[in-house]
């Protein structure tokens, strides 16, 4: 039974990041570069989604061990998590990327600095530096925010795709029924975490 308990601990924290603590959604943080991707046929999503998930996976094991045996923690944290993004673009990049070859390396080359430098990456290294994570719950937390990230991105996508269409009216269209949607699934994502408003 002790190792079935931190596999669902590290699945758990996963799931939570995915549905809860979503850096997208419940932190304000923005999806317009990623979506563009989406929009663009020549660019898989999946290429990016494994980019972002390796990266996100290396940096929060650095920064989780950067953390611990720094002095000054709150002074010295986000130069820390930035150069920890920065170190896990660099092993992503000759452990992953530069093997492959030519034509899919400029593919992936073309994607990781997006992958590594973004908001999901930043906003998921300081919420699990802050929060007092352990390793194990640092990690789930991050695989699940990754994946998030890019499920919210498909998520947003297809909503616009869909309120494209001549049933929207006409001084709602555009930005302000893309607010809208992304207000309304922002709420339904934030629900899951079980909070209820304070009155």
């Amino acid at each position: 039974m002790t190792i079935v308990e931190p596999i669902l601990t590290f699945f758990f924290y996963a799931i939570v990041a995915i549905a809860a603590q979503n850096a997208i959604f419940t932190r304000a943080l923005g999806v317009s570069r990623l979506v563009k991707i989406v929009d663009d046929g020549s660019v898989e999503l999946f290429k990016f989604g494994a980019l972002l998930t390796a990266v996100q996976l290396i940096s929060s094991l650095l920064s989780f061990f950067a953390g611990r045996a720094l002095p000054y923690k709150a002074a010295f944290l986000p130069l820390v998590l930035v150069l920890c993004s920065a170190i896990a673009f660099f092993i992503v990049l000759l452990v992953l990327v530069l093997p492959k070859k030519r034509a899919l390396a400029k593919d992936y080359l073309s994607l990781l600095p997006m992958a590594t430098f973004n908001c999901s990456i930043l906003g998921t290294l300081l919420l699990t530096s802050t929060g007092g994570y352990t390793l194990l719950q640092s990690m789930g937390f991050s695989l699940g925010s990754a994946l998030g990230y890019v499920l919210a991105v498909v998520l947003v996508n297809e909503g616009q795709r869909k309120i494209q269409n001549r049933g929207v009216p006409a001084t709602f269209r555009g930005l302000p029924i893309t607010l809208l949607y992304i207000g309304v699934l922002a709420l339904a994502i934030y629900g899951f975490s079980g909070h209820t408003p304070a009155i």
